[in-house]
C-alpha cells in the first residue's frame, strides 16, 4: 500500500489525507508534519462529488487515500509554519479552508491540558473525526501530552461503554444524550470536553447528577477549538462582545487565514481578534454566555451546515422547483434540517427520494430530515399544501 513516503519532497505542500480514522491516519499525520507538509483531512466516507468539490476550492498538492499517494497537478503551496487546514462550511455554502500552523495547535493543545490539570502520559479516547477540529486536537493534545491516544473509528455506545484505557474524551451533545439514554456510566472519566453545539441545561444536569465531570467548552475551528471551558476564557485568551453581541476572541490559538481567500480573511481578524458569528454576553463575574447566532447557519449533530448549498443542490433534482431550507430545533441534534419544497408541475418528491439525492451529492448530514410541501416559493409568503 502506497503511503506518503513515497513522495519526495513535499515540505510546503498540502497533503490532503482522505482516511478513516486510526493507525495508519496518525502515521501518516506524522510522518508528513515531520517532512513540513500540511495536512488537509478529509472524511474517506464523502460521495465522490463532495471531495471533488474539497480538492478544487482548497487545491491540495498531494492527495493520500486508501489506494495509494497521487499527485493533484494544480496544487497551491501553504504559507510559511501552517501544519493544518480544516475544512469548514460557510454561510454562502463555498467552504473555507482554516489554515493553522503548529505553534497555535500546540497552544492550544497545552492550554487545554493545563485546565485540566491532565498528567503526563494520561490517554484520551479519539471518536470524533479528524477532519474537525475536535477530532484533530484529540490527537495533538495526545502528542503534547506524551500518550498514545486510544482511537474510536467511529462513534458506538457499546463499545465506549467497555472503554477503560483512556481519562479524557471529547464529544458532542448527540453522543452525550445517547450515552445517557443508554444508561452508560461516565463517573470515571477524568473529564468529557462537551462542544460542537449548545447544550440545554437538563442534558448538562442528568450527566453531572451521574458523576460525570463535564467540562462545555467554546470555540470553533478559527480558533483552534475550544478556548472557553465552562465559560471561562483559557489562559492567554481575551474575549470581547460588541455590537449586536458579536463575540470576538483574541490569543495564541488564532488562525492564520482562510486558505487562498483573502477577502475572507482580513474580514474575520481585525487587529488580531477574531470576529465570530455568534452572539453572546459577558456576565458581571466575567463568564461568557453565548446566547445565539447571528447568520442563518444551522448547527446539527455540531456539524455546521449552510441553508442556501442545500438547497441549491435539492433545486438540482427534476422533481423540485424551489427549495428553501432552514433549521428547527431537535432534541437530539440540536437542530435538524428542514426543506421546504416547490415541486415541478406534476411532481410529488418524497423525503426519501431527496436524502437519497442529496447524500449521493453531498455530505450525509446536510441531507433533510424533514421536508414540507409549499404553494410558492417561501419568500412569497408560502402556504402549506393539503397533502404537506
Amino acid at each position: 500500500m502506497a503511503s506518503s513516503r513515497g513522495m519526495g519532497d513535499v515540505s510546503g505542500r498540502l497533503v490532503a489525507l482522505v482516511l478513516p480514522p486510526g493507525p495508519r491516519f496518525v502515521a501518516e499525520l506524522q510522518e508528513l508534519w515531520g517532512k513540513g507538509a500540511a495536512v488537509l483531512p478529509l472524511d474517506a466516507r464523502l460521495p465522490g462529488p463532495e471531495l471533488q468539490r474539497a480538492f478544487s476550492e482548497l487545491k491540495p498538492g498531494r492527495i493520500v487515500d486508501s489506494e495509494g499517494a497521487t499527485t493533484s497537478t494544480d496544487g497551491v503551496e501553504v504559507g510559511a509554519g501552517v501544519a493544518l487546514v480544516i475544512r469548514t462550511s460557510g454561510s454562502t455554502g463555498r467552504s473555507k479552508g482554516v489554515e493553522l500552523t503548529h505553534a497555535v495547535l500546540q497552544a492550544s493543545a497545552r492550554a487545554s491540558l493545563e485546565r485540566l490539570s491532565a498528567a503526563p502520559g494520561e490517554r484520551w479516547l479519539s471518536c470524533l473525526s479528524p477532519d474537525h477540529i475536535a477530532g484533530m486536537q484529540v490527537l495533538v493534545r495526545s502528542l503534547v501530552g506524551g500518550s498514545e491516544p486510544v482511537i474510536h473509528e467511529r462513534f458506538e455506545v457499546a463499545s465506549f461503554a467497555r472503554e477503560r484505557r483512556a481519562a479524557f474524551v471529547s464529544l458532542v451533545p448527540t453522543m452525550l444524550r445517547r450515552l445517557l439514554d443508554a444508561r452508560v456510566d461516565l463517573s470515571g472519566w477524568r473529564a468529557i470536553l462537551l462542544g460542537g453545539g449548545p447544550a440545554d441545561g437538563s442534558l448538562l444536569a442528568r450527566a453531572r447528577a451521574g458523576g460525570a465531570r463535564v467540562v462545555t467548552t467554546y470555540g470553533m475551528t478559527e480558533t483552534c477549538g475550544g478556548v472557553v471551558y465552562d465559560g471561562r476564557p483559557l489562559d492567554d485568551v481575551e474575549i470581547a462582545v460588541g455590537g449586536r453581541g458579536r463575540i470576538s476572541i483574541r490569543g495564541p490559538m488564532l488562525m492564520s487565514g482562510y486558505r487562498l481567500r483573502p477577502d475572507r480573511t482580513s474580514a474575520a481578524l481585525t487587529d488580531g481578534w477574531f470576529q465570530t458569528s455568534d452572539r453572546g454576553r459577558l456576565l458581571a463575574d466575567g463568564t461568557l454566555q453565548v446566547v445565539g447566532r447571528l447568520d442563518d447557519v444551522i448547527i446539527s449533530g455540531a456539524e455546521k451546515i449552510a441553508p442556501s448549498e442545500v438547497a441549491s443542490l435539492l433545486e438540482e433534482h427534476p422533481s423540485v422547483e424551489h427549495a428553501f431550507v432552514y433549521g428547527r430545533p431537535d432534541r437530539e441534534r440540536g437542530e435538524r434540517v428542514v426543506a421546504a419544497i416547490v415541486p415541478a408541475p406534476g411532481a410529488e418528491p418524497s423525503l426519501d427520494e431527496l436524502r437519497d439525492f442529496a447524500t449521493a451529492h453531498a455530505a450525509a448530514y446536510k441531507a433533510p430530515r424533514e421536508v414540507v410541501i409549499v404553494r410558492h416559493p417561501p419568500n412569497a409568503n408560502p402556504t402549506p399544501s393539503p397533502s404537506g
